[in-house]
């Protein structure tokens, strides 16, 4: 080594590890035994395999391309880019690894791949110079400077897969995504480490050119493509048309959209799962080819679910070739591949799983033999029965149920991601298990299945909400350890707001102690079709408040303390809203106990007065989402309508918009979806939600001064509602957090309701 080399960073890098391991040495019990006469030497003993070792470590990996990080720095920070150092850096015993320092006024990120190099960037935005980006709330100003890092910070992720999205985020965020949104979206993902995700997007053209070759007519594919609001439960083989008929245009978009969608993805290390071929097929199949081994799936809440093409059968061989066929034409080569057979339900009596598995990833490793089956770990899938049959090299569970692979006893040694559903259906609400995603991914990749546990996800149905867990969720994909929560939630509101206050510390104390403590999903009862024993808003959800509702209003009240120095903050701005909206919500319930109790006792008096102060909650709420852009439907329908070419196109997606977030489908009084998607949105919440609550409180009303009582036919109201064409803003107006202000002051002027949130309903939930 040259005697000019001795000072540089990478002998001085050596020279480090050298130290490290004589002290390892000097502390190991082997040091006590060995032999006096050679301690002097033993530094020269270890030196030769240090160098060799930071050798190997400091070669340049040329394959390595971090310029997309800098691009994202360019969209995401502009500011920091032009201060920002990229340099690769081999993966630590095979797992990702980033390295952050800074020297004259910039920042050096080394890292083994792009999304561990955007993690560094995200890291250091975060935790130097408290800034941060999410879904709902930004705090992105420009630093006055670039913090200089006193010592050099190294993290390594213990995870192979940094996972993020549920087929259904797909429809309920994402459904009317233009390319901005998507960009954003990538960009988001990115700088959270994250290295593999869903991207389904653009697979009504390669069902269509399949179906094509398999002698269907173009009417007949565009009656099995489903709405734009509704692919997620298509692709899931819950159902097929709902929604449709879709134009050849749109399905031309799609296609467009994908691809830039994947060009992104790949520049920024996603790799991409894309959906492959497991069997299903247009329920018509079995007319086309009557000799065919094609297998009725019955319904799936409602709806008849297309039919199941066995893989022993010669034409799933077929059908699969030219399915994987057309993919590839459409988008290139595809490594993961997604798809689950039987997803909440079907028919499995009498077939033989493991070898229908099989058959199914054979023709996924005939088209790329590194493939991988990516399978929902969900409701009891995928069948260990079925599971016996595959190949676990190439297969990959995405643990949907976080607690199942437990039950599970680790999915039998096949490889899985721990994930956390926190959002069904997008519904409006803050809530979040914190302590279980803090400690939960540490506590199974140390435990007995820890050794097929090779990664961590994120599951929501609905992304726009919550932010807080999927932050902590991918901070946890960089340690070994649990979270301490109380400390990394400081940290938290540091960086979401920019800088520390206790006042806001108080009051996410105390929402650690109430919305993020459990998980409880409290519904918002003003979102319930309306009925004289609500418990529940959507089917499977439930309205009860499994915390002290009292705890949350201080936490706002301590929140809003800040409101001179925090309020220009946009992410400060919205959790204000938002957290409000909560407390808003929950006083929802006992309001509605007191109309309801008022109308059994036949108290006309006390009715009017509890009804009138329910549905001025109601309006309340509404003016108070008026002030973001989130909270309005506006944003939702004009996405919508963006996505057509034409009034007709344009039509069809609004009606997919509106159906999806009220009634859902199919076109039933008595479906179980309706208000599975609820959401607490300005507009919706007055036009919507506020006019079935009048006609509710005016049928009880006439009930009360002596006429029958006759139910309101709610779902001829809330079809035709789909089927208006009402214009409704899409920007945001007023001051967010005045608006905040009042609106909590209007929830706490109500001394009955106050008394009710903090009393009878807390003590009936404890």
């Amino acid at each position: 080594m040259p005697v000019a080399a001795l000072g540089s960073p990478r002998c001085m890098r050596l020279l480090h590890c050298l130290v490290l391991d004589y002290h390892g040495w000097l502390n190991t019990r082997a040091m006590r035994t060995f032999p006096k006469r050679v301690l002097p030497i033993l530094p020269l003993l270890l030196i030769v395999p240090t160098i060799a070792r930071g050798a190997v470590n400091d070669a340049p990996r040329a394959a390595v391309n971090l310029k997309p990080v800098a691009d994202l720095a360019q969209r995401v920070v502009p500011w920091l880019a032009k201060d920002l150092v990229l340099e690769p850096l081999p993966k630590v015993d095979g797992k990702d690894v980033f390295e952050l320092s800074t020297r004259k006024g910039r920042l050096i990120i080394r890292a083994s791949d792009v999304p561990s190099a955007a993690a560094g960037l995200n890291y250091y935005l975060k935790y130097f110079c408290h800034r941060s980006l999410s879904h709902v709330g930004n705090n992105l100003a420009p630093a006055r400077s670039l913090p200089m890092l006193r010592l050099p910070v190294r993290k390594v992720s213990p995870f192979q897969y940094r996972y993020l999205l549920n087929y259904c985020t797909l429809n309920y965020t994402l459904a009317f995504a233009d390319w901005n949104r998507w960009q954003r979206e990538l960009d988001w993902m990115a700088l959270n480490g994250v290295n593999l995700a869903l991207a389904t997007s653009g697979t009504e053209a390669v069902w269509q050119n399949t179906l094509r070759r398999m002698g269907y007519s173009d009417a007949e594919i565009l009656d099995f493509i489903p709405g734009p609001a509704y692919t997620a439960w298509w692709l899931m083989g819950n159902l097929e048309g709902w929604g449709g008929p879709v134009t050849q245009r749109m399905i031309n978009d799609r296609v467009a959209l994908e691809k830039k969608i994947l060009v992104r993805m790949r520049e920024l290390g996603i790799e991409p799962v894309m959906q492959g071929f497991y069997g299903m097929v247009p329920a018509s199949l079995s007319q086309k080819f009557p000799q065919a081994q094609i297998i009725e799936q019955g319904r799936w809440v409602g709806f008849r679910r297309p039919k199941i093409l066995l893989s022993s059968d010669p034409l799933f061989a077929r059908m699969a070739a030219i399915y994987y066929e057309e993919i590839n034409k459409l988008y290139g080569s595809v490594r993961f591949y997604g798809g689950d057979l039987f997803h909440e339900g079907g028919v499995t009596a009498g077939l033989d799983l493991a070898s229908l598995g099989r058959g199914v990833q054979d023709a996924m490793l005939k088209a790329n033999p590194d493939s991988v089956w990516v399978l929902q770990g969900w409701q009891g899938n995928p069948k260990q029965q079925l599971l016996d049959g595959l190949l676990k090299p190439h297969t990959l569970i995405i643990n949907m149920e976080s607690d199942d692979w437990e039950k599970r006893a680790g999915f039998g040694g096949t490889p899985w991601i721990w994930g956390i559903i926190n959002n069904f259906g997008e519904n409006t609400g803050i809530f979040g298990a914190l302590p279980r995603v803090a400690s939960e991914p540490a506590r199974a990749k140390s435990g007995p299945y820890g050794s097929s546990m090779v990664g961590v996800g994120a599951l929501m149905e609905g992304i726009d909400n919550n932010p807080v867990v999927y932050d902590l969720l991918f901070d946890v994909a960089w340690g070994s350890e649990p979270v301490k929560l109380d400390d990394w939630i400081k940290q938290y509101a540091q960086y979401r707001y920019g800088q520390s206050m206790p006042e806001v510390e108080r009051a996410w104390q105390l929402l650690l102690e109430t919305v993020y403590k459990s998980g409880n999903r409290a519904e918002a009862i003003f979102c319930a079709r309306p009925s004289l024993s609500l418990k529940n808003v959507s089917t499977w959800g439930a309205a009860e408040v499994k915390y002290d509702p009292a705890k949350l209003e201080d936490a706002a009240r301590e929140f809003l303390k800040a409101r001179d120095r925090l309020g220009a903050n946009d992410a400060y701005q919205y959790d204000a809203v938002d957290l409000v909206r909560q407390v808003l919500a929950n006083h929802g319930m006992p309001a509605y106990h007191e109309m309801i109790e008022a109308y059994n006792n036949h108290d006309r008096t006390g009715f009017e007065r509890a009804a009138n102060q329910f549905l001025g909650l109601i309006r309340t709420e509404d003016d108070l989402l008026s002030t973001r852009r989130e909270f309005l439907l506006g944003t939702w329908l004009t996405e919508a309508r963006a996505m057509g070419h034409d009034v007709a196109e344009k039509d069809l997606c609004e009606r997919n918009a509106r159906t999806q977030i009220t009634y859902w489908g199919p076109d039933d009084p008595k479906t179980e979806l309706h208000e599975y998607a609820h959401k607490e949105w300005s507009g919706l919440l007055r036009d919507f939600y506020l006019r079935r609550w009048e006609m509710f409180v005016a049928e009880l009303r006439e009930s009360l001064s002596g006429k029958p009582l006759v139910e309101p036919d709610y779902f001829a109201f809330e079809k035709k509602w789909t089927e208006e064409r009402k214009a409704y803003p899409a920007v945001a107006s007023g001051d967010p957090v005045e608006a905040a202000v009042k609106a909590l002051g209007a929830a706490g002027s109500h001394d009955v309701l106050s008394r009710n949130v903090r009393t009878a309903e807390f003590r009936c939930c404890r």
